[in-house]
């Protein structure tokens, strides 16, 4: 069976957990790297084995020995560059978030659903043992239906600054980042409900907490403890279609005892708590918890890329249908886009 031939565009962090699990895969062969920093692309390009690499990533589009890309940069031109990879025929892996706004993403969700070519969102998330494993659960009725969940992720002082601090890069601040990692994930397990209201709250008063120096943390290479424009964190209140209801937060910089990543959903049968993996239930009128064997019932992100990678592969060779679609990512960023409209606007927001 012929190979799959990829395109990396965007040379940066995110990009070698994409590289190494091309790398590990039997069934792709990676063509070419593209950068806006050509000698980054071509540095990428030495070290991966890549055959060639552009400044431009219009040109890796162009290369008709690229059948599918995944897209690794800036938030601000996922949804155009995925257009431009979809209309030059190539399949595309796209790193979250979709884009920067609802009205790109629409954009995109078009373009996709007019084309054969598979646009997968990088949900990797989705992917890890313990989430796979809890939506068998839910799939199969074990839980019920689901009516509510909660999704967290918090930390203390993690702002990495440069273009995640930089809004009309990024597009936002913790709720962009990180926030859209534990409700896409609270969404997928809930069944993809479609949004009915949003009500939400951003703050920003502590800033990028550079005045703390003794606290161990990841700063982006272009760190500048002088620029900020983004939120410190985000919380909301977003109910479903379906009655449902999923309470979520998210956060750079708060004043919290430690980092906290949640996610839980909650049945009429059962609930069950992703991080580590942990199901309730009742069983002959007892309450029961239940722990999965796993080799770690916690997100870990090799066996999570490679696991991603390989559910794009198939699906681009008509093995599989993917698990993250376009349209999903759309119903992602409505989500985002409602959260920041309603704390702006300062009301709940109706769909």
């Amino acid at each position: 069976m012929s190979k799959l031939r990829i395109g990396v565009v965007g040379a940066g962090n995110i990009s070698k957990y994409h590289l190494k699990a091309y790398a590990a895969h039997d069934e792709t062969e990676l063509v070419a790297i593209a950068d806006i920093n050509a000698d980054r692309a071509q540095s990428v390009a030495d070290e991966w084995g890549a055959r060639r690499s552009y400044g431009d990533a219009a040109e890796l589009f162009a290369d008709p020995d690229v059948d599918a890309v995944s897209i690794c940069t800036w938030n601000d031109s996922h949804a155009q560059l995925a257009i431009q990879a979809v209309e030059a025929g190539k399949h595309v892996l796209l790193e979250k978030p979709m884009s920067t706004s609802h009205a790109e993403a629409d954009r995109l969700g078009t373009v996709a659903a007019a084309s054969d070519r598979i646009v997968q969102m990088g949900f990797v998330r989705r992917h890890s043992a313990n989430c796979q494993v809890l939506k068998s659960y839910v799939d199969a009725g074990d839980l019920g239906d689901i009516y509510y969940a909660r999704a967290s992720c918090i930390r203390r002082m993690g702002n990495p600054g440069g273009w995640f601090a930089d809004k009309a890069r990024s597009g936002g601040g913790p709720l962009i980042d990180i926030g859209v990692h534990v409700i896409d994930l609270a969404w997928y397990l809930m069944g993809s409900p479609k949004v009915a209201t949003i009500s939400g709250n951003s703050y920003d008063h502590l800033g990028n907490r550079a005045n703390i120096t003794t606290f161990p943390r990841y700063t982006v290479s272009d760190y500048d403890p002088t620029k900020n424009d983004v939120e410190d964190m985000v919380n909301a209140v977003i109910r479903f279609d379906n009655g449902a209801s999923l309470i979520a937060d998210a956060s750079f910089s708060l004043h919290a005892t430690e980092d906290r990543l949640g996610v839980s959903v909650h049945g009429t049968k059962g609930g069950a708590d992703l991080e580590p993996l942990q199901i309730a239930t009742e069983q002959h009128g007892s309450m029961v918890n239940i722990e999965p064997q796993l080799r770690s019932n916690n997100f870990e992100f090799g066996p999570a890329f490679a696991n991603e990678i390989s559910h794009f592969v198939d699906a681009c060779k008509g093995r599989s249908e993917s698990i993250a679609p376009a349209w999903h990512g759309v119903e992602i960023m409505k989500i985002l886009d409602g959260i920041y409209a309603s704390a702006e606007q300062g009301r709940e927001l109706q769909f």
